[in-house]
């Protein structure tokens, strides 16, 4: 059995009932402090230097591995070429009569939008082809034991939420078979008093609860310094040392002790790996809009992911969670410094650290790995839109920040597409309005200068172009059909991937649940890119700032909030709907328009509930056959939720 005992640590040995019974007046001390914790086993954490190289002498250098660059060939290839014809044929058309200035503009947004389009494509095509080989992706040598750290951050969380995930992932554990050690840390930032006092409460009552021996740690800080990051290097430098690895989790991840295990002996295996990501599922969502998201990722999510680990090979990307880490690779090379603006010239937190980490990982000499058929880890997603916003601006103030880090000296080539992948994800969004505004205003006639489209003897009616013309109906309908490409080529991993259509209620209930999704996807798209725009503008006027806890259950917001945060939105599309009727804007920007107009309603709908079970929209096989480990945590939340209350009602005297 997979040991869970560590020799530094002592549990009480009553029970859950009795901690019920007498009040837990430990709970009322301060619980700031290390008296949950083992002793302090320190190791040291530089910061980095990203003006100067580094290579860590303690990285094994494994051989390479030449079918990368195969892979990554194909992948980026087809992009390219198709890319550049479809702008051979388009200048082609602009040239006529000679270009002018508005028309090179296009001309370049759309190369540029087009080309991320094809390369998802080309991704998803890769991982067709990988599905239906057989998966090499697991090294063979031998498995060593390994003291492995679990740590799981939290920051003003649920208390009963978060304990409830680790009650069920300490269950699971304990009946993996297995040659490693785990110990469990609660490393808690929160802020909240009343938080804290539950979550040392919640704590003292499972380790009371747990075997003799199990290992399950809780420390406070009295500052959240460097927030995250600071978190999980304030561990490192006081009790890394005595874990040969960590396995980061986030307050909502749940891992099954199988996967656990599994990521374990990958990095056992593997001496020269530093960072293994495993793929998570999302699970949990009982809203319209978090159904739509569960929905993606399990349907078209695996073809992505796995194409995504072939043409990075070993120099893969770490998403902040549900990953294992070299405890001495990353405490060697991953100390994160503060970040120079280069407005205003003052340091800042490196938000988006996982992007930077994984990087900083690799220019060591260490492996980043991606796993995305180990299977067995999970995740849950935003209830409602406005979640997702205010989700995606945080995202997106980090994911802008790693521009600052393209020149960073040592960083390989596919670290930096990383950390640029990430940040053009939000600049699309502004590239992508830009691209729909001129494509309306410009015109193909003999003057076709924008200023000259009304005309003289009448210049109440502008002459707007013929989008009509089968050239430019056949552009718009090939990038639409690229664009859904992806979604409907994953739709065939479900056979490779061993799963059936029964899984998903049936052929008739599987092609309802994708059209659905299709749909909604479709008429949220617009309302998401003028919010990622904002989400931009406040990141580059410093408005965006901090980095909030997220609403686990979804935020309750009323019509007044829904109002004020889609202002933008709905102002914009009565703007165009009125454009639309007055001739003015091309009749294309129809669906865009009523999609704006309709988006507070739009974000009221994404928080219905879709229903439960087997009448529920767009389920997946997590909500058909919920896994042991999701039906556990949800019972030990409810359990803890009842003693907490219990605790509020009658508080030791």
């Amino acid at each position: 059995m997979t040991q869970l005992s560590d020799p530094t640590m002592s549990l009480p040995a009553a029970p859950l009932a009795d901690h019920l019974a007498t009040g837990c007046a430990e709970g009322a001390q301060d619980t700031r402090g290390t008296d949950l914790m083992p002793p302090v086993m320190p190791m040291e954490m530089p910061e980095q230097d990203f003006t100067a190289p580094f290579q860590d002498r303690q990285a094994p250098q494994g051989a390479p591995r030449p079918q990368v660059a195969l892979w990554r060939i194909l992948a980026f290839s087809p992009a390219m070429l198709a890319t550049a014809a479809l702008t051979w044929v388009m200048q082609g058309w602009f040239a006529i009569g000679g270009f002018m200035g508005l028309e090179l503009l296009l001309l370049a947004l759309i190369a540029f939008n087009f080309f991320w389009i094809c390369f998802s494509v080309s991704t998803v095509i890769l991982g067709l082809y990988s599905l239906s080989q057989r998966d090499h992706s697991r090294p063979t040598g031998q498995v060593t034991p390994m003291q492995v750290a679990l740590l799981v951050p939290v920051y003003n969380e649920s208390p009963w939420y978060v304990l409830g995930n680790v009650r069920a992932m300490l269950e699971e554990l304990s009946r993996v078979d297995g040659a490693h050690s785990y110990a469990m840390f609660i490393l808690s930032d929160t802020r909240d008093e009343e938080l804290a006092a539950q979550e040392r409460l919640s704590v003292e009552a499972l380790r009371a609860d747990l075997p003799p021996g199990t290992a399950l740690y809780y420390r406070r800080r009295a500052r959240n310094t460097g927030r995250k990051v600071g978190n999980i290097s304030n561990w490192l430098r006081h009790w890394g040392a005595g874990y040969e690895a960590m396995l980061v989790l986030d307050a909502d991840s749940l891992m099954t002790g199988r996967a656990i295990a599994r990521l374990t002996d990958a990095l056992s295996r593997d001496p020269c790996a530093g960072l293994i990501q495993s793929f998570p599922q999302l699970i949990g969502a009982q809203s319209i809009f978090g159904r739509m998201q569960q929905f993606a990722n399990g349907v078209y999510g695996l073809a992505l992911a796995e194409g995504l680990a072939r043409w990075t090979g070993h120099e893969g990307n770490y998403w902040g969670h549900n990953a294992i880490l070299r405890t001495r690779a990353f405490a060697a090379c991953a100390g994160l410094p503060k970040l120079r603006s280069r407005l205003s010239g003052r340091e800042h937190l490196i938000m988006s650290h996982d992007f930077v980490e994984a990087g900083l990982l690799r220019r060591a000499g260490w492996r980043v790995r991606f796993l995305p058929r180990l299977g067995g880890s999970y995740e849950e997603t935003p209830a409602t839109l406005v979640d997702h916003i205010l989700r995606d601006r945080r995202w997106c103030q980090g994911n802008l920040q790693h521009l600052n880090l393209l020149g960073a000296r040592g960083f390989f080539a596919m670290s930096r597409f990383h950390l640029l992948h990430g940040a053009i994800g939000y600049l699309m969004a502004p590239i992508w309005f830009a691209l729909l505004v001129i494509w309306a205003l410009i015109g193909l006639g003999e003057d076709r200068s924008v200023i000259h489209y009304f005309s003289i003897t009448n210049p109440s009616r502008p002459s707007w172009p013929d989008m009509s013309e089968p050239r430019h109906v056949l552009v718009i309908l090939l990038i639409y059909a690229m664009l859904l490409a992806p979604k409907l080529l994953a739709v065939l991993a479900l056979a490779m991937t061993g799963r059936r259509l029964d899984q998903y209620g049936g052929p008739a209930r599987f092609a309802l649940s994708t059209l659905c999704e299709i749909l909604l996807a479709v008429l949220y798209a617009p309302i998401l890119m003028v919010q990622q725009m904002i989400a931009v503008l406040r990141t580059t006027f410093g408005i965006q700032r901090g980095w909030s806890a997220q609403a686990r259950e979804g935020g309750h917001y009323g019509l007044r909030h829904l109002l004020i945060c889609h202002a933008l939105e709905t102002l914009s599309g009565f703007a165009l709907s009125g454009g639309i009727l007055a001739g003015f804007v091309s009749l294309w920007l129809l669906p865009i328009a009523l999609s704006l107009v309709l988006a507070v309603p739009l974000s009221a709908l994404s928080g219905w509930r879709a229903g439960t079970s087997r009448r529920g929209w767009m389920a997946t096989p997590v909500v058909y056959a919920e896994p042991q480990i999701t039906r556990a945590a949800d019972r030990y939340r409810r359990s803890f939720k009842r003693y907490l209350d219990m605790q509020r009602q009658h508080p030791a005297e």
